[in-house]
């Protein structure tokens, strides 16, 4: 399928992309995929029929509004993130006797910046929502992802928990 924005749209290895992608400096890897749509119903079956015009149309809209507010929306990523560090990770990294090794002396976003810029992907996704997914340094398990709705940070957890 071809869509005015979205160009080429086809099956992908999670779900449908197409061939713009997504780039910023503050992100290591650039050109990351930009998947349309779930990639599984609600069932855990996987979506095999392509979006509609009017889907990649709404997709469009909402990633616009989202590369409008970028630099906003990378600072409120590196602040989430922070605050997600301290509330479940500080404990153990910034104590030697739980870790067993020197604390990494994280005590601010900056310092914390460098765990999260590993970008996986980011899909587009039905009413206005937009999920950002990332290889987290200090929990590659679990990983971090980010879902905007409306432009807005409304869940913070690990991929596929949001």
């Amino acid at each position: 399928m071809i869509h005015k924005y979205w160009g080429n749209v086809e099956e992908d290895w999670a779900g449908f992309s197409s061939d713009t992608t997504f780039s910023n400096p503050f992100f290591d890897k650039q050109n990351v995929e930009i998947f349309l749509g779930e990639e599984y119903d609600e069932d855990g079956e996987e979506i095999e029929e392509l979006p509609t015009e009017n889907q990649l149309t709404e997709f469009a809209e909402t990633y616009q509004m989202f590369i409008e507010n970028i630099e906003m929306n990378i600072r409120n990523i590196q602040d989430k993130a922070y605050e997600r560090y301290l509330k479940l990770y500080a404990h153990f990294y910034e104590n030697p006797e739980k870790s067993g090794e020197p604390a990494l002396n994280i005590d601010n976003t900056d310092k914390h910046n460098d765990n999260i810029k590993e970008i996986i992907y980011l899909r587009v996704l039905d009413d206005k929502t937009i999920k950002l997914s990332i290889r987290y340094k200090l929990d590659t398990e679990h990983g971090l992802e980010f879902k905007f709705v409306g432009g807005q940070i409304a869940n913070v957890g690990g991929i596929a928990e949001t």
